[in-house]
């Protein structure tokens, strides 16, 4: 189909064009009808005077699909500046079937629950579109950069034969008569491509049994995976995951619709030691995690001592992290003894954590110690650990979580209101 987009009207000022797409709204006065086109760039206005066609524009639902033909003509008060007259219109389809919302108003005002049951028409909301096409643009962002780092994009098994974390929240499956599981990351399998190609990245889904029903948790969700060699410790991951998000963030001031406000990345993020982080968030230090108050009140902490949206807590105790991480390398600040914590860290924006990661074990006894303080067999991860058998240098990683990092930027209460057909305790259609 030959079509001129609604951003491109501007550029065929005197010329008859057509362009095609939804009816997005229908405004009809005593002596004309306005038709609110829109495409997959965004809003076109079609002024129709005659009568026939005004009489049969008030029969057609909005999302309707149709072509319409026209002369464009400037009109600083229509979108883009300009307008399509003299118009002739074509149904491309049946009339449509009007959603249960109208997706025309400036928010939807259809509950959440609605909107995920029929989400193939929420989605087409100008809103709701554009946090799919931030998301697209973050995930450009952490390609490009990395593509640029000498990084290799990798595609590892989304079924497994061991869960990553211990066997936490696992979906199990029957493997052709043997266990299987979905899998809870690719970090077996990035760690194990450092030995080959030493600086690898993956985007793709990853499946947590989540149990718990939040504004923030997901069963299914975008994983931004990242794992490279010859690291001296934690802090050399850290300042890749800074200009990784200075890379992807820079991607957003070129779209149609970007956030009201596209947060610096500091040359230099903060970061505090976990133990430090427990003082600052008023919580007890024998706290073996942080929780979602303390997230909050670190990242206002962030914000007002430093100005950052981001913030690194470092030196994890080695007890909350999974079993790969290496042990801190100093001692804590409050002097707990560097064998307690580990080279492990996350990163919180605006007071919610985003990013997890920091250095590996690399050593194969490293492993079978780390395992047999845990509890934990040897068996289910041979085929992981054997890697380790063979020489791997010094490495570490991160995985961000896309769905949660578009939440925070446009300030969102709930991850589903940004994900397109959300999976949680709940949800497994549409």
């Amino acid at each position: 189909m030959s079509r001129v987009l609604s951003t491109s009207l501007s550029a065929h000022v005197g010329a008859t064009v057509t362009a095609a797409g939804w009816v997005h709204r229908r405004r009809q006065l005593k002596s004309v009808t306005f038709l609110i086109l829109r495409d997959a760039a965004g809003l076109a206005q079609v002024v129709v005077t005659a009568a026939d066609l005004r009489a049969r524009l008030a029969d057609l639902p909005e999302e309707s699909v149709v072509e319409v033909t026209g002369r464009v003509v400037g009109n600083p008060a229509a979108p883009a500046g300009v307008e399509l007259v003299d118009p002739t219109v074509r149904p491309l389809g049946d009339p449509a079937v009007p959603p249960p919302f109208d997706v025309y108003r400036p928010e939807l005002t259809a509950a959440l629950p609605t909107q995920l049951d029929h989400a193939a028409v929420a989605l087409r909301h100008p809103g709701r579109a554009a946090a799919l096409r931030i998301s697209a643009a973050l995930v450009a962002g952490f390609r490009a950069t990395l593509d640029r780092l000498g990084f290799v994009e990798v595609h590892t098994p989304k079924i497994v034969a061991a869960a990553t974390e211990s066997g936490a929240n696992v979906f199990a499956l029957d493997y052709f008569g043997r266990p299987g599981y979905l899998a809870q990351s690719p970090q077996f399998y990035k760690q194990m491509l450092v030995g080959v190609l030493e600086r690898v990245y993956e985007v793709g889904p990853v499946f947590r049994a989540e149990p718990h029903d939040t504004t923030r948790h997901l069963a299914q969700y975008t994983s931004l995976d990242v794992e490279f060699g010859f690291v001296t410790d934690h802090r050399d991951v850290m300042r890749l995951l800074r200009e990784v998000l200075a890379g992807m963030l820079g991607r957003l001031a070129d779209l149609p619709t970007p956030p009201a406000e596209i947060p610096a990345v500091p040359p230099k993020i903060p970061a505090v030691h976990f133990t430090e982080a427990l003082a600052v968030a008023g919580a007890s230090p024998d706290e073996p995690d942080l929780a979602p108050a303390h997230e909050r009140a670190l990242g206002e902490w962030a914000r007002a001592e430093h100005g950052s949206d981001f913030l690194f807590v470092t030196g994890y105790p080695l007890a909350k992290r999974p079993f790969y991480t290496h042990p801190a390398t100093e001692d804590a600040p409050s002097g707990g003894p560097a064998a307690a914590y580990s080279n492990g860290f996350d990163l919180l924006f605006r007071g919610v954590e985003l990013v997890t990661g920091g250095q590996r074990l690399r050593r194969y006894a490293d492993y079978l110690a780390a395992l047999a303080r845990r509890g934990e067999p040897v068996e289910p991860y041979a085929g992981y650990l054997d890697a380790f058998r063979h020489g791997m240098p010094p490495h570490g990683g991160f995985a961000i979580g896309l769905e949660r990092m578009v939440a925070r930027l446009l300030g969102v209460a709930n991850v589903r209101e940004v994900t397109p057909f959300p999976r949680d305790l709940h949800r497994l259609t549409p």
